[in-house]
Formats: C-alpha cells, sequence, structure tokens
C-alpha cells in the first residue's frame, strides 16, 4: 500500500473509533457532542505520558483510563439534563477541555505539542478491530438489549426492571474511553497533536457518522464512518465540486434512508435474497 492509502486508512480508523464513542450514548437515546473534549484527554494524556518515558502501550492505556474516569465523573451531573440541555451540556464540557489545553503552558498551549512514538497504520487497524468487535459483543448482550430498551421508552424500560440510571452512565463511560482511544492512536499516529484540531466539528462528525450508518445494528457506525472518509477521497477527481456532490448525495442518502443505511431490515433482506434463475 502506498503512503498515502496508509494515511487515509489510519485516519478511517480514528473516525470509526470516534464513531463508536458517539454510538454507545446514541444508542440509549442520549446526543453527545463531547467526543472531541475525550478524544483531546486521551491525546494528549498519552502524549504526556510517552514524552515522560512510558511504553507506548502503557501511555495509551493511561490515557483510555483517564479519559474514561472524567466520562464516569462527569457523567453524573450531565445526565440528570435531558434533550437539548444534555447536548449543550456535553458541548461545554469538551469546549472547557480544550480552553484549558490552550492556557497550559505545559501542554503547548496554542502551538501544540510534539509526541515522542509513531504508531503506524496496521497496529491501529488491530485495534479498530478489537473495538468494532468489542461494540457487536456488547449489543448482543443484556446490556445492549437494555440501552435498545431506553431509546425506544426509558420510562417502560424502568417498569420492567432496567436500571436506566446505570446502564446510561456506563454506556456514557465506555463512549468517553473509546473517544479516548481515538485520540491516543491520533497523537502517536501524527506524533503532533494541537487542541484547535478537537473542536465541536469533530464532535458533529462522529455523531453523523453514526446516524448516516444507522443506530440498529452495531454496524452502522463503520459503514458511516466508512462513506464519510473515503467518499470525499473517491470524489477528488471532481475538484471544487467534489465536497459539493458529497454533500449532496448524503442529503438525497438521508431522504432515501432516513433511518441509516445499515438497517435490520436491510440486513434481512440481504441475508434472504434469492439468487436469480
Amino acid at each position: 500500500m502506498s503512503g498515502y492509502a496508509l494515511q487515509i486508512g489510519a485516519i478511517l480508523c480514528v473516525h470509526v473509533i470516534a464513531a463508536y464513542a458517539a454510538y454507545m450514548t446514541l444508542a440509549a437515546g442520549q446526543l453527545n457532542l463531547g467526543i472531541a473534549g475525550f478524544m483531546a484527554l486521551g491525546a494528549y494524556g498519552s502524549a504526556v505520558l510517552s514524552n515522560a518515558g512510558w511504553a507506548m502501550p502503557q501511555s495509551i492505556a493511561g490515557a483510555v483510563l483517564l479519559a474514561s474516569l472524567v466520562g464516569l465523573c462527569v457523567s453524573y451531573p450531565v445526565l440528570r439534563a435531558r434533550g437539548i440541555y444534555l447536548t449543550i451540556a456535553t458541548l461545554a464540557f469538551s469546549e472547557v477541555v480544550v480552553a484549558l489545553i490552550l492556557n497550559m503552558e505545559s501542554l503547548g498551549a496554542a502551538s501544540g505539542l510534539v509526541v515522542v512514538g509513531h504508531l503506524g497504520f496496521w497496529p491501529i487497524l488491530w485495534v479498530t478491530l478489537g473495538v468494532v468487535a468489542l461494540v457487536v459483543f456488547l449489543a448482543s448482550t443484556r446490556f445492549g438489549l437494555c440501552l435498545t430498551a431506553i431509546r425506544n421508552d426509558a420510562q417502560g424500560a424502568a417498569v420492567f426492571g432496567v436500571r436506566t440510571r446505570r446502564i446510561e452512565v456506563t454506556a456514557f463511560t465506555i463512549g468517553a474511553a473509546l473517544a479516548g482511544l481515538a485520540g491516543a492512536l491520533y497523537a502517536h499516529h501524527f506524533s503532533y497533536v494541537e487542541a484547535q484540531r478537537f473542536n465541536v466539528l469533530l464532535s458533529t462528525y462522529a455523531v453523523l457518522y453514526t446516524l448516516l450508518g444507522g443506530l440498529q445494528t452495531p454496524l452502522g457506525p463503520l459503514v458511516g464512518a466508512a462513506l464519510f472518509t473515503l467518499a470525499p477521497e473517491l470524489l477528488r477527481g471532481t475538484d471544487e465540486w467534489r465536497y459539493v456532490t458529497f454533500g449532496a448525495v448524503i442529503v438525497v442518502l438521508m431522504l432515501l434512508r432516513s433511518e441509516g443505511l445499515f438497517t435490520r431490515s436491510f440486513i434481512h433482506n440481504l441475508m434472504h435474497r434469492r439468487p436469480a434463475t
């Protein structure tokens, strides 16, 4: 594979993990726009640990632990809100994280931070496949069923014995950990991080990957992230019109497939399609 293809592949992997970070909360009916903030914690946490002499695997693990602990602490006050207020609260958290980093000279402030240790495409790919397998497994467990029940009817799920608060906190914490992992992988692949990269647009994209792919199956975020990442590259030959074309394609897809591209009915039809005679 060429260097360009490997670079696009690494970016795709980071986007896939970020999409699953958004998926964990969206699966419970919660719109979390704090993904970029947790990615920043993962990126800078891993960078600081690596620069302090830690081995790369330990640095990444420490960054994921940091993001998950912060996610656990933030989830309790944040999840008291609902609807648009929850979205605003998570967005505010992300902005606070970025603002703190921008004002810390020890983290490079606005100039960014050089990261010791480079991580190539293939290790990132294997980690991404592990994340996909983990989320698919969680979706098949009672925990995954509870997430779907809460998204469809939280009050009804509580009546039937689902501890909605505990499930929501767990989903939020897992999402924070995955976002921290995505940020750590990004930092070690590009060997440089800057706080401006972790803005609200990054969180919005992560949510769009999931919504476009579909919430009905755990493979939806993978499909959505792949389409969002690869389609602009495939349309590169159209020069300045590629983003216009890409935007038009997204609008048409959302009109025709409002529940996402990868739904249960789509999988059923695909598996039971009879070959032409």
